[in-house]
């Protein structure tokens, strides 16, 4: 069982280190990107999650598959088996671009359970990253997308939502 770390922990207020590049390919990097993997699947409202929030130091965030299928519209033929996308791993992630336009979003965290907020963030975000093989791309978003990116960079980067969060207010599953 993976423990998703909560608002106390220590290291979720540290700047996380950048995954060396000696570490890209190791069986040491597959369980990390593992762990969080399964994190996030323990959690039925869960969109990301960075490495801080399981107790790793590094740059990592992975962004959940059922996020990307939110963001993405569903085919007319989509079924029951329809393949669902992959999860997301992002590794020493920076943000290239940020859109000027800026929203005021409902915002929420697994480590900062059950709080809710409204946090403003650019509508559009481009993140540079590597692959679990160390390989640089690109990618953006709108919308959840760009929330997500930045809000995991935050995590990087030692800030929590409730940092920067107005309206701040409980909201627990109900039973």
């Amino acid at each position: 069982m993976v423990t998703i770390l909560q608002k106390d922990a220590p290291v979720l207020r540290e700047k996380a280190k950048s995954v060396p590049e000696s570490m890209f390919g190791t069986k040491k990097l597959s369980q990390i990107i593992a762990d969080m993997k399964t994190a996030i699947a323990s959690q039925d409202d869960a969109v990301a999650i960075a490495a801080p929030q399981i107790g790793i130091p590094y740059r990592i965030f992975v962004v959940a598959g059922r996020a990307i299928d939110m963001t993405m519209d569903e085919p007319e033929d989509a079924t029951e088996s329809t393949p669902k996308s992959d999860d997301q791993i992002f590794i020493n992630p920076e943000i290239v671009k940020l859109s000027r336009d800026r929203e005021e979003m409902e915002e929420g965290c697994l480590s900062v359970r059950y709080l809710y907020g409204r946090v403003s963030r650019a509508t559009k975000a481009r993140v540079r990253a590597q692959d679990e093989e160390g390989v640089w791309f690109e990618a953006g978003g709108s919308g959840l997308v760009a929330q997500i990116f930045q809000h995991e960079i935050d995590h990087l980067d030692g800030v929590l939502f409730i940092d920067k969060a107005t309206d701040l207010h409980d909201a627990p599953p109900e039973e």
